[in-house]
Order: C-alpha cells, then structure tokens, then sequence
C-alpha cells in the first residue's frame, strides 16, 4: 500500500514538473505594427507589420472590424512585445477588445490583448488622425 502511495506521488511530481518544463519553454518577440482605422458605426482595420522572434523577421497582416459609436479615420503605429509563444506562427488569431477613445491630431495608446492560443500582445504607440470611438472590435493577426 505504501509502495503503491509512494509512486502516486511520485507521478504527481514527474506530472507537475513536466507541465512546469513546458510552461517554461514559452518564449517572447518583438511586434511593430501600423494599423489604419476608419468608420462610421460600423468601422474597418487594415495593416501591416514586423514580428521580430530570434532575431528573424516576420512580416504581419492585420485586418479587423469593429462595432459600435466609431466616426473618423486614424493611424496607430504600436510596438511592443508578444509574450507566451512557443513560433512564430503563434501570433497568428483573433484578438478581441472593447473600448473608447478619441484622438485629435495625436494621442498615446496601451494596449494588452490575447488570442485563442495564449499569445498576449502588450503594444504602446500613438495614434494620429480625428477619431472618436465606444467599440467592440476585433484585430486578425497572420503571418504573411
């Protein structure tokens, strides 16, 4: 009996240090990204971008719509880090968002956003344009 409790355990611990390797294993890039956006109501997204993973560089489309109170047009140039991917490839989804903001020539932005496969994607940029905006929108990333 204690030889049987003794191996649970121990598979318990070969179990949680296996799903601690794997966890450990996720790495981080770099983004930069240009995205356009303009509407009214109904609004639309389009870009581009650079996903730079062990020093190699990935060129990235972007498309989006969103939904909700959206007049103007405005560009957004972010940068930052995307964290939690294991290839490039992983930055590839749908990353959702709701929220509001106006721009009047310029104005900073932040940004945090996940998509289905565990990515997270923390941009900071500044947004240029006349645009006003309460939303639900949705950003597609792929590799080109």
């Amino acid at each position: 009996m204690q030889i049987l409790s003794g191996m649970r355990a121990g598979l318990l611990a070969m179990a949680a240090l296996v799903g601690a390797v794997s966890v450990a294993h996720a790495d981080s890039a770099t983004i930069r990204i240009r995205i356009f956006k303009a509407g009214f109501i109904i609004g639309g997204s389009a870009g581009e971008g650079v996903l730079t993973f062990h020093g190699q560089n990935y060129p990235l489309s972007i498309g989006g719509l969103s939904y909700g109170f959206t007049f103007g047009a405005s560009e957004t140039r972010f940068h930052g880090t995307v964290s939690n991917i294991n290839r490039p490839s992983d930055v590839n989804g749908v990353y959702g968002q709701g929220g509001a903001g106006a721009a009047i020539i310029k104005g900073a932005q932040g940004i945090v956003l996940a998509n289905q496969s565990g990515a997270v994607l923390t941009l900071a940029g500044e947004q240029t344009g006349l645009i006003v905006s309460a939303d639900l929108s949705g950003l597609v990333l792929s590799l080109k």
